[in-house]
């Protein structure tokens, strides 16, 4: 079964996304200030559906922001809670990653606070 491609390029004020099929890779990076937050990530839970009946193990979730506002916060809490879902059906193996610049505490304490929030392997990894 052919998964279905993720490619959403970045903008100044969109995340880009990219599922990368080879590594099994998922990457959400950059900035997410969308204007309607639900419609710009509407593709992603879309795909994670798909993803949902075609998890081949193990998968790792990178994210890679460098800032995000509230509303954002919302749908990356979704996002890391359907992730939770998948990784409790049949076992999947899931590993979720949040980089962040060594300086920048305030995406250390996301990554932290959303560590707490989900029962999925999360390594915090700085740069």
């Amino acid at each position: 079964m052919q998964m279905l491609i993720l490619d959403i390029c970045g903008t100044e004020d969109t995340p880009e996304i990219k599922y990368n099929p080879a590594g099994n890779c998922f990457t959400l990076s950059g900035r997410s200030l969308p204007e309607d937050v639900t419609e710009f990530y509407k593709p992603v839970f879309e795909w994670l559906e798909e993803f949902s009946s075609n998890v081949s193990n193990p998968a790792t979730f990178q994210f890679k922001l460098e800032y995000f506002n509230t509303a954002s916060s919302k749908i990356i809490l979704d996002i890391l809670m359907k992730l939770e879902e998948l990784c409790s059906e049949n076992n999947n193996k899931i590993t979720i990653e949040w980089y962040y610049n060594e300086s920048d505490d305030d995406m250390l304490e996301a990554g932290e606070e959303y560590k707490e929030l989900v029962e999925v392997p999360f390594n915090l990894i700085s740069y």
